[in-house]
């Protein structure tokens, strides 16, 4: 590789991927306000850094727990806003040539004091995607009224795709058997800690009219109606025809299918089967009740519980 020359997101996905494997197992993992997270991407220096990012109230915030889709509605949300902008071809060329100064990862919490300097320089509407509690983002974003879309996933599925993607990374320790995965999960004891606790804490603000909460299923489900429902939030203004050619492209198989063209080495892990309702093969009865009663006990009676629709999605 020319040393010379600035490398690509894809190019710092992939060396960050070969460098996790020669890594002792460890050291692959950092504790942040007792939760854990990716050693490779993130560091109190990233989450100190992170409290410098001063948000605007154009700013688009998609928020999700790992493995809840967040990389397909992520490309899903850029073709919307690049759609609606209608922008000019010298446009475009000036953010993609600062968006080249210094080459991001997408997620919020992967970044340095330097790329968050980067980001005001950026002229257009910002997306920025964050498996981060509430809590521990910036508090320009709730304070200056950044649009946030939280994408919601069922547990059992959630659960059974994190297994996967834990299983096929690098970055990550593996887990011998899928009972022991199970009981970390159940715990919170896995990167970005628990599922239940982050959807606990999110509850507390999907009242506010700047906050839009979207479900993994209804995407699947109708994405075109999905994508219409994100627009009219977001305020962009896309004809059917748009709306139509986005979601095309844009399809689980289609992002699949380009995905070492986006994410490099990442994407055939990121990129499993994006179905619903795989759990059945994995969850045990004693599991399912577990799992039930967990749910019920933290988030049953709540405004993302009934979102979820877990009797349609989660009963066996």
């Amino acid at each position: 590789m020319d040393t010379n020359r600035r490398r690509t997101p894809i190019e710092l996905l992939n060396e960050i991927l070969a460098n996790s494997e020669k890594m002792v197992p460890e050291y692959l993992l950092i504790s942040y306000e007792g939760v854990l997270y990716p050693a490779n991407f993130c560091s109190p220096e990233n989450f100190k850094a992170l409290q410098s990012f001063e948000a605007r109230n154009d700013d688009i915030i998609l928020a999700g727990y790992p493995k809840t889709g967040t990389n397909w509605l992520e490309q899903i949300l850029k073709d919307l806003e690049t759609t609606a902008g209608k922008y000019t071809e010298e446009e475009i060329n000036s953010r993609n040539s600062i968006e080249k100064e210094v080459p991001m990862i997408s997620r919020l919490e992967f970044r340095d004091e330097k790329q968050f300097q980067m980001m005001k320089k950026l002229p257009f509407r910002r997306i920025n995607t964050t498996h981060i509690l509430p809590q521990i983002l910036p508090q320009s974003i709730f304070k200056n009224k950044a649009k946030i879309l939280l994408l919601v996933r069922n547990p059992k599925d959630t659960a059974v795709s994190y297994f996967h993607f834990y299983n096929d990374m690098p970055l990550l320790q593996s887990f011998n058997t899928w009972d022991e995965y199970f009981t970390a999960f159940m715990n919170g004891k896995l990167t970005w800690g628990s599922y239940f606790d982050y959807l606990i804490e999110w509850n507390k603000y999907i009242a506010d009219d700047h906050v839009m909460v979207i479900t993994y299923e209804e995407m699947k489900e109708n994405q075109t109606l999905g994508m219409k429902k994100i627009a009219e939030f977001l305020g962009f203004s896309l004809s059917d025809d748009e709306i139509q050619t986005i979601a095309e492209k844009s399809t689980f198989k289609a992002m699949k299918e380009k995905s070492p063209e986006t994410h490099g080495l990442f994407g055939k892990i990121i990129f499993r089967k994006g179905i619903v309702g795989g759990w059945r093969e994995f969850f045990t009865e004693a599991q399912n009740k577990e799992m039930d009663r967990k749910f019920e006990e933290c988030l049953g009676g709540t405004k993302i519980g009934e979102k979820i629709k877990y009797g349609i999605y989660c009963k066996a």
